[in-house]
């Protein structure tokens, strides 16, 4: 049995390795000196956003940007608190979501497509801010490289409680899984929160048709179809200027539905390296579950167990330092605590998401 357990953490510290090594050949690029020249047009899905969306509208303000280069459109998907659209010096309208499918943010973005008039949509969510130079250096990077789909960070604003940092953890171990995938042109998921691509690829891969019975996905799903279809035109764009700061969650319960939404789509991948590596990943984290347990009631040495904790602990470690530089420039918290409480929190969500229920933003899916 232990045999088995050293071949799974080996294989699982060769794919983060492989990952770490993808990570390292995709380059930090920060360029917005170009004379803009992009129109942009920003959708923002919402929901009960009447607390967020002034925080996001505000960092819009903010851009370095021409005005009249971007517009936004917000989507109202059934909000019971009332939003009250501040004066802007931007354009920006607010539209009601039209419901076709069992995915709510995919019908918004849909419905925003109707009204869309520029070249170039960027998605974002009400809960986040966006950097100054953010629309700046995708138009930079859009002027200098044949791209029809940009990815693109995204990272928490932390308080000091545990929960805000083992959410930081998780989210930088899941950026530097996207950055380093990408790194070896396999690149298969990256975050809604800061996703821009043309109007016309959304168009030619029939938007959401074919995933639009999953509530979650609008942005994996779609970027897998784009990697399927046009490879060469599909990039990552590695900036500190284009990262999306979002708010954590502030319990526990609502953060174990938010994980469960997200691996719920993870069966329906149309990326095998994205099946594999999860698999994979959930293997690994399974292994230091099992081995606590089978080394508690002795049917293998603690010493054993220690091994295998250790040997992923130090590769999970060395490419969260490597994201962690990127996005954050802070040192990391409650590591050790994190990667003690990380393999059950993981097992628990992706067992749970297979054969359990969940609640996001007032809804059960």
């Amino acid at each position: 049995m232990i045999v088995v357990f050293y071949f799974i953490i080996l294989l699982y510290c060769i794919a983060i390795f492989y990952l770490i090594y993808g990570y390292n050949k995709i380059k930090t690029v920060n360029y917005s000196s170009l004379q803009p020249k992009t129109k942009f047009t920003i959708i923002v899905p919402f929901r009960n956003e009447s607390e967020n969306l002034p925080v996001l509208l505000e960092s819009f303000s903010n851009l370095n940007y021409p005005n009249e280069l971007f517009e936004v459109i917000l989507v109202d998907d059934e909000s019971k608190q009332e939003f009250i659209l501040p004066t802007l010096n931007y354009a920006v309208k607010i539209i009601q979501n039209r419901r076709l499918s069992n995915s709510p943010k995919k019908d918004a973005i849909t419905t925003a497509m109707q009204y869309v008039v520029s070249d170039w949509v960027v998605t974002t969510d009400a809960d986040c801010m966006v950097n100054k130079e953010w629309l700046a250096t995708f138009d930079n990077y859009i002027q200098l490289h044949d791209v029809s789909m940009i990815a693109s960070a995204v990272s928490y604003a932390c308080e000091n409680s545990f929960l805000h940092h083992f959410q930081q953890l998780d989210l930088t171990s899941l950026q530097g899984a996207t950055i380093g995938s990408f790194g070896i042109n396999k690149g298969f998921m990256c975050n809604g929160a800061n996703f821009a691509y043309m109007k016309s690829l959304f168009k030619k891969l029939n938007g959401f048709e074919g995933n639009d019975k999953i509530a979650s996905g609008d942005d994996v799903f779609l970027l897998q179809k784009a990697i399927a279809n046009f490879p060469e035109k599909v990039h990552y764009l590695k900036s500190k200027n284009t990262i999306v700061i979002t708010k954590p969650i502030d319990d526990w319960k609502n953060l174990f539905y938010q994980r469960v939404r997200w691996a719920s789509k993870t069966s329906s991948y149309n990326s095998h390296f994205g099946i594999l590596l999860g698999l994979i990943v959930l293997a690994g984290n399974l292994i230091l579950v099992l081995g606590w347990l089978f080394s508690v009631i002795g049917i293998i040495y603690f010493k054993e167990f220690i091994f295998l904790l250790l040997s992923k602990f130090i590769v999970d470690t060395i490419l969260l330092h490597k994201s962690n530089s990127y996005l954050n420039q802070k040192r990391i918290r409650y590591l050790i605590a994190s990667s003690l409480l990380y393999p059950f929190f993981t097992v628990s969500v992706a067992f749970y998401s297979l054969l359990g229920k969940y609640e996001w933003k007032g809804r059960r899916f």
